[in-house]
């Protein structure tokens, strides 16, 4: 009983990791993770510098207003109005030092900065200040005085920006499985569709078809699938027909045989009449061999150890091998056998036993549709000007021929019989397959076509070999 198409195999049972939708997530997480990272790592440079600069900036500009309004009052003793200056620059995590006469109010300046600044000259720059990395501005005055304002250099951004960034992470994390799952659902879908066509197509449904959906290669594998649907349900049904064909041309001369060889048996046929049931029955025998014959050929064509032995062969020699037994053989109905053959021989590399199989299958099948009175015209020539070196063998008639149609499906089993059963005299439907199949093998080409006597052309190309 063939599985439900539905159901998975037992035996290949789903690893979630291994599956489009688990894939798909984990790439789009390793995406939005890696997207964050590169932020940060980009990001908190530059947020870092920003953060010194305004700081300097702000520094420098608290160092200069202090200086103005320290300029005349240091001079003076510690008043009032610098008391409340440094409170408020402590307000704002500033440290001020003050220089009278060169010396600071107090330790934990460089000695370079004090020198500096008491010999008039400004500084910017970070030193050590108080045993810890700051951000200095000193402003001279006057009188060898200054002001020295220092604040601790920025700090701790890469860990407070860090901090931040779990929030987006997580964020990104979150959105790579959102995504990550629509994503592989998306793409998934017409994946499944076409996983449970093909099982419905191994249980034999030949009616099956998948939507066509984007994006693109998924509608290439819905086309492909359901072309290869078409084409399988066209190649059973032929091949039904054929066989229905097959089995009917069985069973004609068993028929045959068998009603005479009842009458031998009943005493139905007298002693006169014994001969001629003889002979019928050889024939049909014959005719029945042949037929099995062609269906075990066929069978056997693809198989590697079909029998070939090609040899140099004189394509004019065997052409006139064919026409004299042929020739009588289209007298006795009438028909006209015409050989057309060059004055030289022409050497090909054959088997000249399958080669002689193919002509004679092709003679009959001329011979059983052309009238009384045509022409069934035998040629050889050598190949023309473009084609490989090697010869030519061709069979034309003057029959009803073949349609651009017939063509086409020439040398396809029993296509052509089907099409003119009832309509013309018709035969297995295996030469032309069988033809075809053996110059195939033989490294040759075979077409077909219309030819100048009205009926139809088959042209056998076969190359001279080394």
């Amino acid at each position: 009983m063939p599985a439900d198409p539905g159901t998975s195999d037992p035996g290949r049972r789903r690893r979630f990791g291994r599956t489009l939708t688990a894939r798909a997530v984990a790439v789009s997480c390793a995406v939005a993770l890696v997207s964050v990272v590169v932020t940060a790592v980009v990001a908190v440079p530059l947020a870092a510098r920003s953060a010194e600069r305004q700081a300097r900036d702000a520094l420098t500009a608290q160092a200069r207003l202090a200086a103005e309004a320290l300029r005349n009052r240091l001079d003076r003793g510690r008043a009032a109005d610098e008391e409340r200056i440094v409170r408020q620059l402590r307000n704002q995590g500033i440290d001020a030092y003050l220089i009278r006469a060169g010396s600071p109010d107090r330790p934990g300046l460089p000695a370079e900065v004090v020198d500096r600044v008491a010999a008039g000259r400004n500084f910017s720059g970070q030193r050590p200040v108080a045993g810890r990395r700051s951000m200095v501005e000193g402003r001279w005055l006057p009188g060898g005085n200054g002001i020295v304002l220092a604040r601790p250099a920025t700090t701790g951004l890469w860990g407070d920006v860090a901090g931040l960034l779990w929030l987006p992470l997580l964020a990104g994390l979150a959105a790579g499985v959102v995504a990550g799952a629509l994503l592989a659902r998306r793409l998934a879908r017409p994946i499944r569709h076409a996983a449970t066509a093909a099982a419905r197509l191994r249980s034999g449904d030949r009616a099956v078809r998948i939507p066509v959906e984007p994006p693109e290669e998924a509608a290439d594998l819905a086309h492909a699938l359901n072309d290869l649907a078409a084409a399988l349900a066209q190649s059973e049904g032929r091949q039904r027909e054929f066989l229905l064909s097959v089995s009917h041309e069985l069973r004609t001369p068993l028929t045959a045989i068998r009603g005479y060889a009842e009458a031998l048996a009943d005493g139905v046929v007298g002693p006169e009449g014994a001969q001629r049931a003889g002979q019928t029955m050889q024939t049909e025998a014959e005719h029945l061999d042949r037929l099995i014959g062609d269906l075990l050929s066929l069978a056997r064509l693809e198989a590697a150890d079909f029998a070939l032995e090609p040899v140099p062969v004189d394509l004019d020699r065997l052409t006139a091998d064919a026409a004299q037994v042929w020739s009588a053989r289209c007298a006795s109905l009438g028909v006209v056998l015409r050989v057309e053959a060059p004055a030289g021989p022409i050497s090909v590399h054959t088997d000249p036993g399958r080669i002689r199989q193919v002509v004679d299958g092709l003679l009959e099948n001329a011979l059983r549709v052309v009238p009384p009175g045509a022409v069934i015209v035998l040629a050889v020539r050598p190949t023309g000007p473009g084609e490989p070196p090697g010869g030519e063998l061709e069979v034309r008639d003057g029959g009803p021929g073949l349609t651009d149609d017939d063509l086409a499906v020439a040398f396809e089993r029993g296509v052509l019989r089907q099409r003119y059963q009832g309509v013309r005299k018709v035969g297995s439907g295996l030469g032309l397959a069988l033809a075809a199949g053996l110059v195939r093998r033989l490294g040759g080409r075979i077409t077909a076509g219309h030819a100048p006597e009205g009926g139809a052309r088959f042209t056998v190309r076969l190359p001279a070999g080394s």
